[in-house]
């Protein structure tokens, strides 16, 4: 199996890319300026040679002493190919060596002889090597500086990227009034045309969640005011059905008017955890009895197993309304046995688990959580989807986690998981 290698941050991709680019460019200036350099420095010392060596063989042709011109007939130090060229009647110039130090050699046929003239080049091959290191140096100084200026242009795009994805998974989380512009310290109302790509990235997105959020206020508002347009009328059509004579008639009116009376209260309870304005009453209570005495209040077959008990600070009517629209959604959607677990480990996290044996919760509620008027559960049966969306607000309220999975054998797995309690010094609550 391939182990994956770690990703590398948008931040050091742009600073590595720019100082790659720098280096890149500082080397093919730094040849084409190192051989331009060393052409003409060159070109210099073999022009100045070869007119000694002009001096040489005239001089060599009348029979006059060379002194002054470094000029050695048939020397052993000469290049083997510059040699070789000589001896096919052409004259050349090469770099060796004399006596151990650089020289440039100028050599031309002499008669039956090779004339030969050399010029110093230890001082021309210093100034080249000097050269070098000086290119070398300012290279390696440019790149140190692009890349320490792409690492700061890089380290502010990758930070407000940074910040305008945080917005993005508050925004997720449901925390609507998020924004960009504020969490990134920007005027309010900048829009593209003030800044850059980036800028507009977190324009659009605070423009969405605004969108996002005025018509979410607005369906909140919808519910809430048809719940209460309806719970008027629906409590004196109850009564009045309270007056019908006695029979099947009166038990499918008064069946259906409960079933919409649930409905409507149901529709207020969302209404008000949405407002946000929901406040637990807190306080200490022994885990164990307390669920024990909740799915007893359901009414429906359900097996409870308290592994482990301690004492949590929740607010008992609540954790009721949870627990019931749990169990119930357990029953209704799926099958026997129904199994409630509280496991309290000792400086652990207590957890309460409701477990079915049905066809378990549909991919679509463990990607995105219980929608309300939603249950497209193929074999999970009909409903509002309401209870399951009760439950969650109702977690939040009280700070515990709710988490839904399916079972390993199959069955629907949801999961309250309470903050960790520290030791209990007092009795439980009543």
């Amino acid at each position: 199996m391939r182990r994956r290698r770690p990703a590398v941050s948008l931040r050091w991709k742009i600073a590595l890319t720019v100082t790659a680019v720098c280096c890149a460019v500082a080397a093919v200036l730094g040849v084409l300026v190192h051989n331009a350099v060393a052409r003409q420095t060159v070109g210099q010392v073999r022009k100045q040679t070869h007119a000694d060596l002009d001096v040489a063989l005239d001089l060599f042709e009348y029979g006059t002493s060379r002194e002054g011109i470094n000029s050695v007939l048939d020397p052993p130090e000469l290049p083997g190919e510059l040699r070789a060229l000589v001896r096919k009647g052409r004259r050349g110039s090469m770099v060796g060596s004399y006596r151990g130090q650089p020289v440039m050699w100028a050599a031309a046929p002499a008669g039956s002889q090779i004339m030969a003239v050399w010029s110093p080049y230890g001082n021309t091959r210093w100034t080249l090597d000097k050269f070098d290191t000086a290119i070398l140096g300012s290279a390696v100084l440019a790149a140190a500086a692009v890349a320490l200026a792409g690492l700061f242009l890089a380290r502010r795009i990758s930070r407000r990227l940074t910040t305008t994805a945080a917005v993005a998974r508050r925004i997720s989380a449901g925390d609507l009034d998020a924004r960009v512009g504020e969490a990134a310290g920007q005027r309010p109302g900048g829009g593209p045309a003030a800044g850059d790509e980036v800028t507009a990235v977190a324009a659009a997105l605070d423009s969405m969640a605004a969108t996002l959020q005025g018509r979410l206020e607005a369906e909140q508002r919808f519910t809430a005011d048809v719940a209460h347009e309806l719970r008027t009328p629906l409590t004196g059509i109850l009564a009045s059905a309270a007056l019908l004579p006695e029979g099947r008639p009166k038990e499918m009116i008064n069946d259906r008017l409960r079933a919409l009376h649930r409905l409507t209260e149901d529709l207020l309870e969302i209404s008000r955890l949405d407002t946000g304005t929901e406040h637990a009453d807190l306080a200490a209570y022994e885990l164990g009895p307390l669920v024990v005495r909740s799915v007893r209040a359901t009414g429906l077959d359900t097996e409870v197993r308290i592994l482990t008990d301690t004492v949590v600070e929740t607010d008992r009517r609540r954790l009721d309304r949870i627990l019931a629209n749990l169990v119930l959604n357990a029953h209704r959607h799926g099958r026997p046995p129904v199994v409630v677990t509280v496991v309290a480990p000792l400086g652990g996290t207590p957890t309460i688990e409701v477990r079915d044996h049905g066809p378990g919760y549909p991919d679509a509620l463990l990607r995105h959580g219980p929608q309300r008027f939603r249950t497209d559960a193929p074999g999970r049966g009909k409903g509002h989807g309401l209870g399951l969306t009760i439950a969650v607000g109702q977690a939040a309220v009280l700070g515990i986690g709710l988490h839904f999975g399916n079972g390993p054998d199959g069955g629907a797995s949801a999961i309250l998981t309470f903050p960790q309690q520290p030791p209990a010094d007092a009795a439980a609550g009543p």
